[in-house]
């Protein structure tokens, strides 16, 4: 079967976490590409705010809503699907950054990163997969990272949420192949979260959130699983795993020890649920 390439005239836009940083800046260059985009959150008056930015360019559709909770977003989803149209494209941002090390371990951070980044997405993804399985067609798009191919100190709840969300990718890519969606993941390099520079990540490696919203508009349109911002940050860390445990802890700890790890792609961000955070 053939697969959904990613075309404005197909339909509606939906983006997730859009109040604020990527989700943000995605909406926005989606509407400047010819899409009406259906944007979520639970911040309604920068929902609005961004509605307004956009006027010129084309339509931004509000539809508040928390992606922790299942019958809110089958409620946003019912409202596409009755109000505005046909839901064509569907990009999950929502996340969180908590920062978690192991001499100062709390449940809520992990609590709270697997309500939002997990269970968010698939909250999200079941009724976008019922609405686009029932039309034969559709695309949808994770914000993974590749602060799920290895774990790092201060990452444990961070990483295991995108850990999780590429394993869940990759299982269903096929699943949704014959159905006629189309699944990819965003990948956009090792996360920069709060007290990350004491782990060596440096700011100077960010972008901003214009240019990666740019880089994964043309993502989308590529025949890509992953949609990478830096190819050479997501490799080494695939490849860091074919090492044994041994070594790959030796070299994590030199490096967050002497804070100079590579350089990485990261890009600054703020999460759709007004939590500040630095994230891919």
């Amino acid at each position: 079967m053939s697969m959904h390439k990613m075309k404005s005239e197909h339909g509606l836009a939906w983006v997730t976490g859009a109040s604020s940083g990527i989700g943000r800046a995605l909406a926005l260059r989606l509407v400047r590409g010819g899409y009406s985009v259906v944007v979520t959150s639970r911040n309604h008056a920068k929902l609005v705010a961004l509605q307004q930015e956009a006027a010129p360019d084309g339509r931004i559709l509000v539809l508040d809503g928390d992606v922790t909770d299942p019958q809110d977003m089958e409620r946003v989803l019912a409202s596409i699907e009755y109000d505005h149209g046909d839901l064509s494209l569907a990009v999950f941002t929502a996340d969180v950054t908590l920062p978690v090390r192991g001499d100062d371990l709390h449940r809520e951070a992990f609590e709270r990163s697997f309500s939002v980044n997990v269970n968010g997405v698939v909250n999200c993804l079941l009724p976008a997969v019922a609405h686009m399985k029932a039309r034969g067609h559709g695309h949808i798009a994770i914000m993974s990272g590749a602060a799920g191919y290895g774990g790092l100190p201060g990452n444990a709840a961070y990483g295991a949420t995108k850990a999780a969300l590429l394993n869940m990718a990759e299982s269903l890519k096929l699943d949704l192949d014959r159905i006629g969606i189309r699944l990819q993941v965003i990948s956009l390099g090792l996360v920069e979260a709060s007290g990350s520079s004491r782990l060596g990540f440096p700011a100077s490696g960010s972008v901003s959130v214009d240019a990666a919203a740019e880089h994964i508009v043309a993502g989308l349109k590529s025949k890509h699983f992953e949609i990478n911002l830096s190819k050479r940050a997501n490799a080494v860390a695939r490849l860091s795993r074919w090492l044994p445990y041994g070594a790959y802890f030796a070299l994590v700890d030199r490096l967050t020890r002497q804070g100079s790890a590579p350089a990485v792609a990261t890009t600054k961000h703020a999460s759709a649920e007004n939590q500040p955070h630095q994230a891919v």
